[in-house]
């Protein structure tokens, strides 16, 4: 018995009736059959029917492969019902990986040249859709004469099919040159709205369309201030606003047109002026406008009190109750911030409000743009908003919080007083989200401030005495403890409370955080070296002390242990050397963003080491003696002449004299990522100002036939290391060597640590997604050297 085929409102409502996958699966290669049967006889009255079938078919995910060939015949048909259903097929079933696609051109380049509007339309949109560069090639000229034809239907679907053909072969754009400057006297809305896109796709890709373009400039600007004061087109009007669309449109090409050209800009700074005053804001609509403006006005050479008010336009936004339009606000701002710092500034006070957002996206960028406004005179008020949203900030912005409090602390900080209290602040709130270098920061920073060591001591134990749970604050504790007992036990400290500590309270306390099970070995090896130094500051008996060490040297952790058995064998062997091996530690250089503030500092410890005694041969003989401290007997050793003092006074004389320092080496640009054409570059580059800052600028290219959309390029580094990533030029690379994008990335790297590079790209490149994550270790010795 012969089945007939079904329907296809008989088949979606037999799919959708089916119960279960299994169900709908038997359905569909039923149904799959009687299509390929029916193809397969070649039926030409029913063929549009089985191709409506199979299309939907494919729309639920299930192969539709073989219905390629038919959509061709379908196209090649004198039909319309025929065309139609053909031309539909062809774009959801064919591609540019699939050659079948060239195969109708032909069928393309005559349904053109028919004259009549809908198979017009229908090749015009398939072309748009699935044209290949050789496609886009064989039928620009069909598609010029298409863009002046009476017709608005035809000629708006010509000029997207353009804007395609643009974006495919960029050298086309000498081809579309004439016609649009016919196009933009166009009344009709979709026609002139698809004129200033071309447009604008001509400009972005061809430097000779650019210059082309600027003079229509002044033409632009009054359809714009038509749109803007009387209105274009009552029926395209939202919420009050007179065509958004076009005005957005207009002012993208407006923002393309007067980058870097000054009598661009000169022509549209009223009229950017007058939109961004008479646009109302109360309307989402408007809103996009204002953003538009906003956003050109940034980019062109525009006059002062303009960019004042777009800043003020965002400030406006970061009022608005949407939050998509806050978020858009702040990122903005911190676009702005370095470029026009001071009317940022004004916004500060609703900048800090936003950090309360409970949206985790608003918080991180309030928390960038807070973290870029600190300066020098608001560095107090700045920090203590910033220490209070530590306290209550989300867990995964604990880190990039306290990292810039700290960054910002030591770039700005009015005096070192206040520097180590900010530090302690946050090492007590949040010590275990902070960078690895901090501990190492607040040691030199203490050690460096002589009239504070009794004042940071004390303060140290108290905390420490409260809470041993932040182990970079325990580890900070121990180290000065160690240093600086003596001040501890001293009492004399007027700046805080007086407070009596004896020499059993600091032993207790120290043993309390080696016994502590939330101790890292880390932590317990600055505990036990802290108490290895007390046993030279304190008077009592060093019997404990001993008898603690002592015990550390069956420790499992063979780093403790090996450090346990050293000050055990300098008690036992060497105790007359003790006293000199455990000395204050001498202070260590710096360097970071104060180095330069420090400068006339060091120049005066220079001319007072003049005055220091060298040091004596049994001295130096003492420390040859620690090197062989486990080697037994040390009486071979040869201990080397004495040092003469002359070559060091001539050294500390030739820093004084006022010579010029070498320029730095240039450092090589290096190639690390290449795919299909498309390259990514680093150039590096260091400001002689801040010698451990280093500028990264990526470069990407595209050498390929296809363009490259939505090219976005994210970077990771190193907790050591303080990353921040500037916004990049734009996000589609065009094909053939088109405009590259450029990114900056702005690397701090205090410590000049090994700089290593994790990159994730992510980009569309023939239709395709493409996401790559890669590390760069290769980077040249000079970047953070």
């Amino acid at each position: 018995m012969v089945v007939t085929s079904l329907k296809l409102q008989d088949l979606i409502e037999e799919i959708r009736g089916a119960k279960t996958q299994a169900q709908e699966r038997e359905v569909i290669q039923k149904e799959c059959a009687h299509i390929r049967a029916s193809f397969r006889d070649g039926d030409p009255v029913h063929r549009h029917r089985q191709l409506a079938k199979l299309l939907y078919v494919h729309m639920l995910g299930y192969p539709a492969h073989f219905g390629q060939m038919e959509c061709l015949k379908l196209i090649a048909s004198s039909r319309f019902t025929d065309k139609r259903v053909g031309y539909l097929g062809a774009m959801l079933l064919l591609d540019e990986r699939h050659d079948a696609h060239l195969l109708i051109t032909n069928s393309i380049k005559n349904d053109l040249s028919q004259g009549i509007q809908p198979v017009q339309g229908l090749a015009l949109c398939t072309l748009s859709t699935i044209g290949s560069a050789e496609m886009c090639r064989d039928l620009a000229p069909e598609v010029e004469k298409l863009l002046l034809q009476p017709s608005p239907y035809v000629r708006k679907k010509a000029i997207l099919t353009a804007v395609h053909m643009i974006r495919k072969v960029p050298e086309l754009s000498s081809v579309f040159l004439p016609p649009c400057a016919k196009l933009v006297h166009e009344r009709h809305h979709g026609i002139l709205l698809g004129t200033i896109t071309l447009i604008t796709e001509l400009c972005e890709r061809s430097p000779a369309a650019l210059r082309h373009f600027r003079k229509v400039v002044p033409q632009l600007v009054q359809i714009l201030r038509t749109l803007v004061t009387t209105g274009y087109s009552t029926e395209h009007s939202i919420s009050g606003v007179s065509d958004p669309f076009l005005q957005v449109q207009i002012l993208r090409l407006l923002r393309i047109l007067g980058r870097n050209h000054e009598e661009s800009s000169e022509t549209m700074n009223d009229l950017l002026a007058q939109v961004a005053t008479n646009t109302d804001s109360s309307r989402n609509a408007g809103n996009a406008v204002l953003f538009e403006t906003v956003l050109t006005i940034m980019d062109i050479r525009s006059a002062a009190g303009l960019r004042v008010l777009a800043v003020n336009i965002l400030g406006r936004f970061l009022l608005n109750s949407d939050r998509n339009i806050r978020y858009v606000a702040l990122t903005s701002l911190l676009r702005l911030v370095q470029s026009d710092h001071s009317a940022v500034q004004r916004h500060r006070p609703t900048v800090v409000e936003c950090l309360q957002e409970t949206d985790a996206s608003l918080s991180r960028r309030a928390l960038e743009l807070s973290l870029a406004l600190v300066n020098s005179s608001n560095v107090r008020a700045m920090i203590q908003e910033l220490q209070a949203f530590l306290e209550s900030c989300p867990p995964d912005l604990r880190a990039d919080c306290a990292s810039g409090i700290l960054l910002a602390a030591e770039r700005f900080a009015p005096t070192k007083r206040w520097h180590i209290d900010t530090i302690l602040h946050v090492l007590t709130t949040a010590g275990t989200h902070v960078r690895d270098d901090a501990v190492a920061n607040l040691t030199q920073l203490i050690g460096g401030a002589q009239e504070l060591h009794a004042y940071s001591v004390r303060r140290l134990y108290n905390v420490l005495a409260e809470d041993i749970s932040q182990q970079p604050l325990v580890q900070v504790a121990a180290w000065c403890i160690g240093e600086y007992g003596d001040l501890l036990l001293a009492g004399n400290c007027e700046e805080i409370e007086p407070l009596q500590v004896d020499e059993e309270e600091v032993l207790a306390l120290l043993e309390k955080v080696l016994q502590s099970h939330m101790s890292l070995p880390a932590t317990r090896g600055y505990a036990l070296t802290a108490l290895m130094k007390l046993s030279t500051r304190l008077c009592g008996d060093n019997n404990r002390i001993r008898q603690v060490v002592s015990i550390y040297g069956s420790c499992l952790d063979v780093e403790l242990q090996q450090r346990a058995v050293e000050y055990d064998t300098l008690f036992r062997k060497y105790d007359h050397m003790r006293a000199a091996i455990l000395e204050k530690m001498p202070l260590v250089e710096r360097d970071g963003p104060q180095a330069d503030e420090e400068a006339k500092e060091s120049k005066e410890a220079a001319q007072l080491s003049e005055a220091a005694p060298v040091p004596t041969e049994p001295q130096a003989s003492q420390l040859l003696d620690l090197l062989d401290l486990l080697d037994g007997a040390s009486g071979d050793v040869q201990h080397p002449p004495p040092l003469d003092p002359a070559p060091g006074g001539a050294l500390v004389h030739l820093l004084d004299l006022p010579c010029a320092p070498p320029p730095p080496a240039p450092i090589p640009d290096l190639k690390v990522f290449e795919r299909e054409g498309v390259q990514l570059n680093l150039s590096f580059s260091r400001p002689p100002e801040n010698s451990a800052l280093l500028l990264i600028t990526v470069t990407a290219t595209n050498f390929s036939e296809g363009d490259v959309t939505h090219f976005i390029c994210q970077a990771a580094v190193p907790k050591s290391l303080q990353l921040q990533l500037q916004a990049p030029s734009g996000n589609t690379v065009p094909a053939r060597g088109g405009l590259p994008i450029t990114q900056l990335f702005r690397i701090l790297n205090p410590n000049k640590a090994p700089l290593r590079l994790k990159l994730r790209l992510t980009y569309n490149h023939f239709h395709q997604s493409v996401q790559e994550i890669f590390e760069v270790n290769n980077l040249p010795v000079e970047s953070w050297q």
